[in-house]
């Protein structure tokens, strides 16, 4: 089984400093629909793994986050696609929780549920925490320009095998070739 691990704000949908905390503030990025619908079609399923600590900080509760989630997964469907499972962490900085990227614990929880070894799986993210956690994990890490991904790439603190690539569609045809 091929899995990779998206980031969510910044590499599937336009982020803000200020959070996501709407259906309606989450925006898809040009092509990342259209890039889920793509790996899938060529055998990836898709797990999103993503900090969403504005539940833990009040700014959204619950039912707002599943009503962005299910949006996500209908203008994916639209698409032709589909996201197989989305985790995510509630929880603030200071709860120091395992599950809170850059700590490890979303992925290790991934890889339980699709009984897989993460050593085979690409995780894409835009920011240094997203890659920090899945390197620590030992996934294939891929940095998204998009986001805060330009200034991730400027800062240049990543670990040496990190793939970079403009925005998630190039990822996703690069990624879908070299399975092949």
């Amino acid at each position: 089984m091929k899995l990779i691990i998206l980031d969510r704000d910044g590499v599937i949908n336009f982020d803000s400093e200020h959070y996501i905390k709407s259906p309606e503030e989450w925006k898809p990025l040009p092509g990342s629909l259209e890039a889920i619908a793509l790996l899938n079609q060529n055998g990836f399923r898709v797990a999103v793994a993503t900090n969403q600590s504005g539940v833990g900080r009040g700014l959204f509760d619950m039912q707002t986050l599943n009503a962005m989630h299910d949006k996500m997964h209908r203008l994916v469907s639209a698409q032709g696609g589909h996201v197989d499972a989305v985790f995510f962490c509630p929880h603030t900085p200071e709860e120091g929780c395992d599950c809170r990227k850059p700590k490890a614990g979303m992925f290790t929880a991934i890889a339980q549920r699709f009984s897989v070894d993460l050593q085979t799986v690409y995780a894409v993210g835009d920011s240094a925490r997203d890659i920090v956690a899945a390197s620590s994990v030992g996934c294939i890490p891929v940095l998204v320009r998009t986001g805060k991904g330009e200034k991730t790439f400027a800062n240049g603190d990543l670990p040496e095998n990190t793939l970079v690539f403009a925005d998630l569609l190039a990822a996703a045809q690069t990624l879908v070739q070299e399975s092949e």
